[in-house]
């Protein structure tokens, strides 16, 4: 995999903390913590063995489009399960999920989309779409197919890559921060941050027209904690993209310690900005405060592995077990009777762990409803 440690965030061990039940939570109501016990066999750190070509294809009386195995109806709710990547190159490569590795990127994408009624397109943390492929993406996927967009790093004061800044942008880079290795927001300009928004929203108004954007997540970095300025900038994000919903994603476990917890959840909720849960490592450089809570009508749940090498960010590669999934089939039900619809993203992406790991927890929860 390839050195982006720097253009994730600072190294740091923070506590890992779960949050039950996984509702919305209203004032004067309290939560339970409790730690996960980081003592997993070996065995459930590592990629199991390959599995089945297609691991839909073995249910009966199903067409060619079985998209709808991994939409749930539950508690009132509709659960759509999906990944973050359909073109990663160890799905791809691996021969397990689509039927030739030779495809072409209208028939992968069109492939997936016969599979999963949702995907994240997490490519946009890097580079800004363009309007142009938001509109291959409406033509490659059925009506009723759904993508979540992750925000450009910019947009959250993340390290960017310098040239993911639009060319006509880069004279607005302050003298003494160009030819720096990472952009950050506050080398630019108000005017050129806010241009930023407004070139990102354009990008995404053909899936906005279509009706196939399904939530703009804006990842926080670790350092972005719950200060003044922090409440701030999150208090306008809806200003910025006033036409989308917004969720956010917050790294820093200082938002979820003790009765901050509850507060930030709150404040989400009467904003109606959705929380991205996050299920990983508990310890390590990628270590994630675990709360589930549904703080707007779009509950998020992302699955990044559960993977710890000291010294590494990445929490893949890790293929979820039938019993670490099953825990979440009872917070899941909660979220569906919470909010109208839940999102689940597959972020494990490695080989087919992600695109296997949505099939087996969405038939789980069918089993319980």
């Amino acid at each position: 995999m390839p050195a982006v440690l720097d253009i994730l965030e600072p190294t740091g061990d923070p506590p890992s903390v779960r949050v039950n039940p996984a509702r919305r939570l209203s004032l004067g109501s309290s939560v339970d913590v409790d730690r996960r016990d980081p003592s997993l066999p070996d065995s459930k750190r590592v990629r199991s063995t390959k599995v089945p070509e297609d691991p839909l294809g073995a249910i009966p009386g199903l067409g060619d489009d079985r998209s709808a195995l991994t939409l749930v109806e539950a508690d009132g709710g509709r659960v759509l399960f999906g990944t973050t990547s359909w073109a990663d190159r160890s799905l791809v490569s691996s021969g397990a999920f689509y039927p030739r590795r030779s495809m072409t990127a209208r028939a992968r994408l069109a492939y997936y989309a016969s599979r999963f009624p949702l995907a994240e397109i997490a490519t946009t943390y890097r580079f800004p779409p363009t309007a142009e492929m938001a509109t291959q993406w409406v033509e490659r996927t059925p009506p009723g197919f759904t993508f979540d967009v992750r925000g450009w790093s910019l947009l959250t004061g993340a390290p960017t890559l310098p040239d993911s800044l639009w060319p006509d942008l880069q004279d607005e880079v302050r003298d003494r921060s160009r030819d720096v290795r990472r952009l950050y927001a506050s080398h630019l300009s108000p005017d050129a941050v806010d241009e930023c928004w407004v070139r990102f929203d354009h990008a995404l108004r053909p899936l906005h027209t279509a009706g196939k954007l399904g939530t703009v997540i804006l990842p926080y970095p670790r350092w972005f904690t719950p200060r003044p300025e922090a409440w701030a900038e999150l208090a306008i994000v809806g200003d910025r993209l006033p036409d989308y919903h917004l969720a956010v994603e917050l790294r820093s476990p200082k938002w979820f310690e003790d009765e901050a917890c509850e507060g930030t959840l709150e404040w989400l909720e009467e904003r109606n900005l959705s929380l991205v849960c996050v299920d990983g490592p508990t310890s390590g450089l990628r270590a994630t405060p675990l709360v589930a809570a549904a703080t707007a009508d779009l509950a998020i749940v992302r699955f990044l592995g559960r993977r710890e090498v000291e010294s590494e960010t990445w929490a893949a590669p890790y293929r979820y077990s039938s019993d670490e999934l099953a825990e979440w089939v009872a917070r899941l039900a909660e979220l569906a009777s919470s909010a109208p619809e839940v999102h689940v993203l597959m972020d494990n992406c490695w080989g087919s762990d992600a695109v296997d790991n949505a099939v087996q927890l969405a038939a789980l929860l069918r089993g319980r409803t």
